[in-house]
């Protein structure tokens, strides 16, 4: 950039040929460059593999971007899940989108058990404000999700990682509790933006 605002999503993966969070960091991007004031914003769709990270995201965090917004999928979810921390661990069972599994058990020897966001909180609080069914967690998996939120996290800037649910896949009476769980694409699309919009804020505070 250097600084601005850096959207990542990522592209399909085993069991998710679509993945709706690369559509949702697009459609974030565009919202957050009115939002933002002035402030470049770049939208980087990472491939689901361990090599993404060398390959795609180290190049874009050398860029230096003042504040960090990332998205993935969490098909077992019912709300989003807005994480707290990424932790220094991955999974040897669940390969990644090229067949590749971790190399090692944890993503930094040596480095920290996990690194947390003091962004996640008020996140939280913007996304329940807008009518999104959103959860804290403090697990965000041992796959590509963790590893690229671990890694964001060693820059020092403000950065975020936020889980969504797979979309419905039939469509079905929306009862009020449902309408909530499963908010249309737009209202969590302008939610998240306003995420992004804090997390710049929040950045410009620390400059």
């Amino acid at each position: 950039m250097p600084g601005g605002l850096l959207i990542t999503g990522f592209g399909p993966f085993p069991g998710v040929p679509r993945n709706p969070s690369a559509a949702l960091a697009r459609r974030v991007g565009a919202l957050a460059r009115a939002k933002v004031g002035g402030e470049p914003v770049r939208v980087l769709i990472l491939h689901t593999t361990y090599a993404a990270l060398p390959a795609m995201l180290e190049p874009a965090l050398a860029e230096a971007p003042a504040a960090i917004l990332l998205f993935g999928v969490a098909s077992r979810a019912k709300r989003v899940r807005v994480e707290v921390q990424g932790r220094n661990r991955t999974s040897r069972l669940f390969p990644d989108a090229s067949g590749r599994i971790a190399a090692r058990p944890t993503l930094e020897p040596g480095g920290p058990a996990a690194r947390r966001s003091p962004a996640a909180a008020p996140a939280l609080a913007v996304l329940r404000q807008s009518g999104i069914a959103a959860i804290p967690s403090r697990d965000a998996g041992r796959y590509l999700c963790n590893a690229t939120y671990f890694r964001a996290l060693r820059e020092g800037p403000p950065a975020l990682f936020l889980h969504i649910p797979l979309p419905p896949r039939t469509r079905r009476p929306a009862k009020a509790v449902r309408r909530l769980r499963q908010a249309p694409g737009e209202t969590l699309a302008q939610a998240c933006a306003e995420v992004a919009r804090r997390l710049v804020l929040r950045a410009r505070a620390r400059r």
